[in-house]
C-alpha cells in the first residue's frame, strides 16, 4: 500500500493504565475518526472496545479525545485532525475508563441526578395536560439548553472536574437549571439546594471549555451563571 494512502493511528489500549498502540490505517474519502476505529476493529485488531450508535450525531455514544480533545468521533473528518500523517484516539477524560475507548458513564449521570436533574410533577397523569407559553422567558431560557444529549462531551473538557472530582459539572448543571425554570416543576428549593452544595455551581471556574467544545453549540455557562444568581438570591432570602 502506498505510504501516502496510510495514516498513523495511536489509540489508548488498556483500563485506567494501559498505554498507546499505534496502527497503519488505510485513508478515505469522507472519513471520519469514528470511521477509523471501526476499520481497526474490523482488519486490524478485533478486541478494540468502544461504544457508538447512530452515526450521525444524534446519540453522542462515539465521543472519545482526538488529539486530546473531546469530540463525536462520527461528525469529526479526519482532514480536519490529521496532523502531518498522525492521529491519537483515547478514551474521554475525566470518566473511569472500562477498556480501550469505552468509559464507564455512570459517574457522569449520577451528578446529573445528585444536582436535582429531573422533573417534581406538580401534577398526576390523571390530571389534564397543562398548556405552556413557548414565548415565556423562563421557556426561552429553557430552550437555550435543550439540545443537550448528554454525550459528555462538555465533562471530558471541563478543567474544573479533572481537578475537583466532586464538582457537578457543565452538563448536570445546564440541565438543574432547565428543571429550575420549568413551570410544571413542583421543588425548586430542591435543585437550589443541592447546585449550592458541595461540587455545586459555586465550584465553576467560568474557563468556558464547556460552551467552546459542545457539538450541540450550546453553553452551559450561562445556565451555570444563572444558578449562581439564584442560588445567591436563595441564601440572602433565608437571612432575612
Amino acid at each position: 500500500m502506498p505510504k501516502e494512502q496510510q495514516m498513523s493511528v495511536s489509540v489508548w489500549r488498556g483500563g485506567a493504565t494501559g498505554a498507546f498502540q499505534s496502527f497503519d490505517v488505510k485513508m478515505e474519502d469522507n472519513q471520519t475518526v469514528l470511521d477509523v476505529v471501526a476499520w481497526i476493529q474490523q482488519y486490524a485488531d478485533p478486541t478494540l472496545s468502544y461504544r457508538y450508535a447512530c452515526r450521525v450525531g444524534m446519540c453522542g455514544s462515539c465521543a472519545m479525545m482526538v488529539n486530546g480533545v473531546p469530540r463525536w468521533t462520527c461528525r469529526t473528518h479526519v482532514n480536519k485532525v490529521l496532523k502531518d500523517g498522525h492521529m491519537e484516539i483515547g478514551p474521554l477524560r475525566n470518566l473511569p475508563v472500562i477498556k480501550d475507548l469505552a468509559t464507564d458513564m455512570d459517574p457522569f449521570f449520577d451528578k446529573w441526578v445528585a444536582a436535582e436533574g429531573l422533573h417534581h410533577p406538580t401534577q398526576t397523569r390523571d390530571d389534564p395536560i397543562e398548556a405552556i407559553d413557548p414565548t415565556n422567558a423562563a421557556r426561552v431560557e429553557i430552550n437555550a439548553g435543550i439540545e443537550c444529549i448528554n454525550c459528555s462531551v462538555c465533562y471530558a473538557a471541563c478543567d474544573t472536574v479533572a481537578g475537583n472530582p466532586d464538582y457537578l459539572g457543565p452538563a448536570a448543571l445546564q440541565r438543574a437549571w432547565s428543571v429550575y425554570n420549568d413551570s410544571k416543576d413542583a421543588n425548586k428549593q430542591a435543585i437550589l439546594d443541592a447546585v449550592s452544595g458541595v461540587g455545586g455551581c459555586h465550584n465553576c471556574h467560568s474557563q468556558g471549555s464547556c460552551a467552546v467544545h459542545c457539538p450541540n453549540e450550546l453553553n452551559p455557562m450561562n445556565a451555570i451563571a444563572g444558578l449562581k444568581r439564584e442560588t445567591a438570591r436563595n441564601f440572602f432570602k433565608r437571612r432575612t
